[in-house]
């Protein structure tokens, strides 16, 4: 695990050098298929040396939940056990990692009359208008939703609306887990975080030069994709659509898209920091691909 731009993919690379490793992808961008420079999916190359399960599952007009994702790892997980390997899971979406390890609670499917119907009234009410439409009839789940937070506020009073039972008591009972496969926690973290900061700026820079704003325009062209999907909330999809759609300039993209990222890092790290019998290690220590590799070899292949 680990924050974006942490180097995540590098290390789990070098890994599978050494290890009987199969990566599986951890990463809610990852999934579509056409998002490639915006969400530093890895390359043609590396995906040959270390491929990744998980990556380029979806078209970006379709959804993918965390329930998607766990359903989807397990498949793959027990995939990999049964040719005689172990998975790697690798990514920084930590909403998956905690649905895989501590379960998740099972929610109605997705309704999209429903949803049409909800991003209707958003439109002439307003967004905070329905979240205060939430808070009357699930106050806890609305306790924890901003008002802005469109996707959290949809989802609970769709959750609401199909099935009757607010989201909060749906979320109270986890499906069940599995007793069957342990799991060894590693996490990436960069210290001062200035440094993390440095990384974010030069890879949005990178990403500009390899033609993120084509990748953009590409995304808008599709007929069935707007900016509300899923997929276009990731961070610098959403930022760099407005600035094509004519929204504010590039450079105002650029600088929105670059706070966007830095603001998802400590999320992340704050996430990580609830995280329990985890081991950290600096990606930028000359050492640290020997020191992750003596922590596999005493936990995970000591027998």
């Amino acid at each position: 695990m680990g924050p974006t731009a942490s180097g995540k993919t590098d290390v789990a690379v070098s890994l599978c050098k050494r290890f009987p490793f199969d990566i599986v992808s951890v990463d809610s961008a990852l999934v579509y298929r056409g998002m490639d420079i915006g969400t530093a999916k890895p390359d043609a190359e590396t995906l040959q040396r270390a491929p990744h399960r998980l990556i380029d599952i979806r078209d970006p007009e379709e959804s993918y939940s965390a329930g998607d994702f766990v359903r989807d790892a397990w498949h793959e997980i027990d995939q990999i056990h049964a040719a005689g390997r172990v998975p790697l899971l690798v990514g920084g979406t930590m909403m998956y990692f905690r649905a895989l390890t501590e379960g998740i609670a099972e929610l109605p499917d997705a309704n999209l009359e429903t949803r049409a119907a909800i991003d209707s009234e958003a439109r002439a009410k307003g967004w905070p208008a329905m979240h205060a439409r939430l808070a009357e009839v699930d106050p806890d789940a609305a306790a924890r939703i901003k008002p802005n937070d469109k996707q959290r506020i949809q989802r609970a009073l769709e959750v609401w609306l199909t099935s009757g039972r607010p989201l909060s008591e749906w979320q109270q009972h986890t499906g069940p887990l599995r007793h069957d496969v342990g799991f060894h926690k590693v996490a990436l973290q960069l210290e001062p975080r200035k440094l993390l900061h440095e990384r974010i700026e030069q890879r949005l820079a990178h990403m500009l030069e390899q033609g993120f704003l084509s990748e953009v325009r590409q995304l808008m062209a599709r007929p069935g994709l707007g900016r509300d999907a899923a997929s276009m909330r990731a961070v610098g999809y959403r930022q760099i659509w407005a600035h094509l759609a004519g929204d504010h300039s590039l450079e105002e993209g650029r600088y929105r898209a670059l706070v966007a990222t830095r603001q998802l890092a400590k999320r992340q790290i704050t996430w990580l920091r609830s995280e329990t019998e985890l081991n950290c290690f600096d990606p930028l220590e000359a050492a640290t691909i020997d020191d992750i590799s003596a922590f596999a070899c005493a936990s995970i292949f000591q027998a």
